[in-house]
Order: C-alpha cells, then sequence, then structure tokens
C-alpha cells in the first residue's frame, strides 16, 4: 500500500506536506503511510482515497492486506493456514448481509398480505381435512424434488393406510412416513410458545433420517460434503457448529425485522447453504422455511418436485449461493407462498 500511496501522491504533483495538509494530519504521517512504518487509520483511508482519486475498494483491500501480513509475519506456517480457515468463514459471513427488496419482490409480498388478509376472513371455514389433504401434497412434493419415485396416491396409501407399495424401496416408503411425522411435530411447536433453536432443528431433521441413516440421524456432518449438480461448495465440516451458531443468531437478530416470508425464505436458503447434515438438508430446510410461515399465520409453501420447477428451484438457489445474490430465490419462494395461498383460498371457498 505504501508504493500506492506515494505513485498516486506524485501523479499529482502533490509533496507530503500539501497531502498532509489536504488530509488534515501531521506531515511526518504521510513519509510513515509511504515508508510502511505506520499504517493508515480506516478513516485516513477514506480521506486519502478522495484526495488521491484512488477506488476505494482497491485502497482498503490493500490495508487489509498489509494488517494481515503484519499479524502472521512471525507465524508464517501456521498463518498461512489460518488464513485459509479466515477465507472460508468470509465466504460464508458475506452471505449473511442482507440487501434491499427490489420493486418486483415488494410487489408480491403486498400481493401476499392481501391474501392473507382474504385468507383470515375465511379462517372459520377451514378444516382438518384440508389441511391434511395439503400436507400429504407437501410430503410428496417434498420427497419428490429429493428423487423419491412415490406417486400422491401411493403416499397416502403408505402414510394414512400404513400399506407397502410393491416395487417402491424401504426408503422411499420411510422418506414418506418420516417426513409427515416431521409436519405434525412442527405443528406441535406451533401449538408452543416456542423459539426456533439447534435443538428444534436437529429433532426436525432426526425425524427426517430415522431408520435411514440411523447414525447421522439428527446430527451435523462429520465429512465433507459435495452437492450433485451444483458449483457450490459447503462448509469444511470442523466449521459447520459455527456456522450454524451463527445461524441461530442471525435468526435471533432479524427475525423481528423483516416480512415474515423473507425470513423464512432466507432461513431456508441459509441452512442449505450450510449443508450441515449428510442428508435430508433439503427436506429439513423446506420444513423450517414453513415452521416459520405457520407461525406467522400463512400457508405451506409447497415447492413442486415436477422437473421445470424444480430446475428453477436450483438454479435460483445455486444463484444464492455462489453469487451473494438472493433476489431470484427469494422471488421464487415468495410465487410460490402466493400461489399457495391463492390454491388454500380457493378450496376453502369451495
Amino acid at each position: 500500500m505504501n508504493t500506492l500511496l506515494k505513485s498516486a501522491r506524485e501523479q499529482k504533483n502533490l509533496k507530503t506536506r500539501e497531502l498532509a495538509q489536504l488530509i488534515g494530519i501531521d506531515q511526518a504521517l504521510i513519509s510513515k503511510f509511504e515508508s510502511g512504518s505506520r499504517k493508515p487509520t480506516k478513516e485516513q483511508i477514506k480521506k486519502l482515497s478522495e484526495v488521491l482519486e484512488i477506488e476505494y475498494e482497491t485502497l482498503i483491500i490493500e490495508w487489509i492486506k498489509a494488517r494481515i501480513l503484519y499479524e502472521i509475519k512471525d507465524e508464517a506456517e501456521f498463518g498461512l493456514k489460518a488464513l485459509q480457515l479466515a477465507e472460508e468463514e468470509a465466504i460464508y459471513n458475506a452471505a449473511f448481509k442482507r440487501k434491499p427488496l427490489s420493486k418486483n419482490l415488494q410487489s408480491i409480498l403486498l400481493d401476499i398480505d392481501i391474501l392473507k388478509k382474504e385468507l383470515d376472513n375465511f379462517r372459520q371455514f377451514d378444516s382438518f381435512r384440508i389441511a391434511q389433504a395439503l400436507e400429504l401434497e407437501y410430503t410428496f412434493e417434498s420427497n419428490k424434488i429429493e428423487g423419491n419415485t412415490l406417486t400422491l396416491r401411493e403416499t397416502d396409501l403408505v402414510v394414512n393406510e400404513g400399506l407397502t407399495v410393491s416395487g417402491k424401496s424401504m426408503r422411499e416408503h420411510l422418506e414418506a412416513i418420516n417426513h409427515q411425522e416431521a409436519i405434525g411435530y412442527i405443528k406441535q411447536l406451533l401449538e408452543r410458545n416456542f423459539s426456533l433453536n439447534e435443538r428444534e432443528v436437529l429433532s426436525i431433521h432426526n425425524l427426517i433420517l430415522r431408520g435411514i441413516i440411523p447414525e447421522d440421524a439428527g446430527k451435523y456432518r462429520s465429512v465433507q460434503v459435495m452437492i450433485k449438480g451444483s458449483s457450490h461448495m459447503p462448509p469444511q465440516p470442523f466449521l459447520v457448529a459455527k456456522a450454524m451458531e451463527d445461524y441461530f443468531i442471525w435468526f435471533l437478530e432479524n427475525k423481528n425485522k423483516m416480512h415474515p416470508i423473507i425470513l423464512a425464505a432466507e432461513m431456508h436458503e441459509r441452512l442449505v447453504t450450510i449443508h450441515p447434515f449428510i442428508d435430508g438438508n433439503g427436506r429439513t430446510s423446506r420444513l423450517v422455511m414453513n415452521l416459520i410461515l405457520l407461525q406467522h399465520g400463512y400457508v405451506i409453501a409447497n415447492i413442486k418436485g415436477d422437473y421445470d420447477t424444480r430446475m428453477s428451484y436450483y438454479k435460483t438457489l445455486e444463484i444464492a449461493q455462489t453469487s451473494n445474490n438472493k433476489e431470484d430465490f427469494l422471488l421464487f419462494i415468495a410465487q410460490t407462498e402466493k400461489e399457495s395461498l391463492e390454491r388454500y383460498i380457493s378450496i376453502i371457498k369451495q
């Protein structure tokens, strides 16, 4: 950074004294900045950027780099390992920043709020059978996304009749039963004054994988994983616990600050991006999302398992994970909830 500052000053034909006057600091500090014996403060970086017409991003990156190198200069071997860990954490911390909502998204949220008010007016006509049928559809679609081949009718036979379907694997049967029980569990949580925490998420995941991969059910993964068909690389296993701690802290800090649809979608995306489990991350993330939606009086956002919808879901999710641009994913979830509300209202009206 010292070379960068000196070159920029000389290009503008400024003496150290003149630059010091423009910045409002002692001339000796400018000389120390350029020799590298002293580092400017962050506020001084901003002023230097303006006066010398150096892009702030360029200067702040050089400033951070210099600070890092200074800290690890006597521990080069360990410093490199620390930098690798810091890089992985920084990537996931960056994904936790929130951007303003677009006009398109705000418009859909307004439509959703209108639909919710309409739904509230028809609540007295709601029934257990309607909820039961829609929850079965949700189990069918959520499992279909993950490759389960049971049809909706077969899912009903397995879940509600206790029958087995010829030609279908035991895993597919268990996926249907487990998911339906997980829905029952989140409905129990809704009856209590609960706050989403690690225990509840692990309990949901335990139900999803119970009897399928029992040794990993309700436990964070201890191995590195890759997501099939995605360029996103989840964090190393030793970073998962810290990432999940940050996940719940973020929830507590933001649960009363944003629209419930956005909160639910964010919690879905953040959980599946961390990918804390060896399997069952998608189903668990969607259940967490819908737990939040139901808690705020909305209906289950049922993402369909057909090819086109599934591809749109994966595509918007990958964009959120790899470019820190969540707009498309948030729009996808909001549109899904809007359609789910419209369908729910139409059924009740009938």
